[in-house]
């Protein structure tokens, strides 16, 4: 198969099982709404904000590392063994720390963090998933960097059908119990998702030809400095952006329930933006997120050798097509969000909220595509540096703002943080790409 097939054949298989995954996932947002309701939905957010903290501190560069890393091995015409090996060992270290971190505070964080105790036993539960997310992270980036795209394709498909299967028979016993109890069941399937993709990738790896030993290949593919110059900066970037992320999603509720006066409203508005809204905003990304993925090696090869030319072609191609679909989906939400949500979620505020959110929805688009690019031209201080400046905006202005004028504070807060880290990302990207 030639390379320009092998693209197209990525892209469509990467596409299709995008759409699928999305499916599946919007699917299971409207079975979580049902058994949990809006204040089940938002406690369950919150839980999963503070995740991601830990997340970011199991996985957090070293996604981008692997397919860095495995493409350059490729370029010198080297084998990947020794860097995979290197990789998922440095994956694994990683998560581990990240799951005894998060069982020892998940107690403390529930409390003083979230305001909410009901979270405690979610987060512990969620806790022995981070190992088996970091090491696939790192096999999903050197499949990546060697144009494989199935092993991730069967992996995240199987993976997301495990976590349902898993929570909704979970849900049918515990969601009864409280908000606190349903949550637990959701996640409990997450971590067992989570081992299944792992054991599956790894199996994958194992009949790989690319990743099998070779006699000429390095012991040492890259060295310490080359790991960590790409690992720290994101690793340090996402961890504090999701720390603050984390430190924002409590503050919604809280200064929510200043302007509501009460708690429960507070949880539910928030649950019906985080919980509903947004993942039926992001649902047309699937297509975007797939172009992504294929995109980022592709400009990191070009980068790495020195060809500009190439660089700014993949480039022009990636806004030209992000910019046509996302202005479609834009529009597409404005004029029949609402009614969309209504069919969904059975929510009318729900459709407002997708509505006022689809003037955005481009930028949004636009945005998350630059992100991924700046990351595959090594350009990650400059994003972090994006990301810390809006993160600190949204904090304050949630602080000032929401105890005032409530929700309606908060939608206007979404689209300009969109518009600030669009403009930042996209002047940064196009002068990098200039100087190539």
């Amino acid at each position: 198969m030639t390379k320009r097939k092998l693209y197209l054949h990525n892209a469509l298989l990467l596409t299709a099982s995008g759409l699928v995954l999305r499916m599946l996932g919007m699917g299971f947002r409207v079975v979580l709404s049902a058994f949990l309701g809006g204040e089940g939905m938002g406690l369950y957010q919150l839980i999963l904000s503070l995740y991601m903290v830990f997340v970011s501190l199991a996985t957090a560069g070293m996604n981008v590392a692997a397919t860095r890393l495995a493409a350059q091995s490729l370029a010198r015409g080297q084998g990947m063994a020794a860097t995979l090996r290197g990789l998922c060992s440095t994956a694994l270290l990683f998560g581990t720390g990240a799951m005894v971190m998060q069982a020892v505070l998940a107690g403390p964080a529930a409390r003083y963090l979230l305001h909410d105790v009901r979270a405690e036993t979610a987060l512990r539960i969620l806790a022995p998933s981070l190992p088996f997310m970091a090491v696939s992270g790192a096999l999903r980036g050197c499949f990546l960097a060697s144009r494989r795209v199935t092993p991730n394709v069967v992996a995240q498909l199987i993976e997301q059908l495990v976590r349902m299967a898993v929570a909704v028979a979970g849900l049918r016993v515990m969601a009864q119990w409280g908000a606190g109890y349903g949550c637990a069941a959701v996640v409990l399937g997450n971590t067992v998702s989570e081992g299944v993709s792992c054991g599956l990738m790894l199996l994958f790896a194992a009949r790989t030809p690319e990743f099998a030993p070779r006699p000429e290949e390095p012991l040492h593919p890259y060295t310490r400095q080359e790991l960590y110059e790409i690992v720290l900066p994101v690793e340090g970037s996402r961890l504090l952006t999701s720390g603050l992320q984390a430190v924002e999603s409590s503050l919604i509720p809280l200064t929510l329930s200043l302007y509501t006066g009460s708690r429960a409203v507070a949880m539910t508005q928030y649950g019906n933006l985080k919980g509903m809204a947004l993942p039926l905003l992001f649902f047309p990304f699937s297509v975007l997120a797939a172009l992504s993925g294929l995109l980022m090696p592709e400009i990191t090869r070009a980068h790495t050798r020195g060809d500009g030319r190439s660089t700014r072609r993949l480039i022009g191609a990636m806004l030209k097509l992000t910019g046509i679909f996302s202005l479609a989906a834009g529009l597409g939400f404005l004029w029949f969000g609402a009614p969309l949500a209504e069919l969904v979620y059975r929510d009318a505020e729900v459709g407002r909220y997708v509505q006022v959110l689809g003037l955005v929805a481009p930028f949004m688009y636009l945005e998350s595509m630059v992100d991924g690019v700046l990351k595959g031209l090594g350009e990650q201080m400059a994003t972090f540096r994006y990301s810390l400046v809006d993160s600190v905006f949204r904090i304050a202005a949630i602080s000032l703002l929401l105890p005032r004028y409530g929700m309606a504070a908060f939608l206007g807060i979404m689209i300009a943080s969109n518009l600030l880290t669009f403009t930042l990302n996209t002047r940064r990207m196009l002068r990098v790409a200039a100087a190539v």
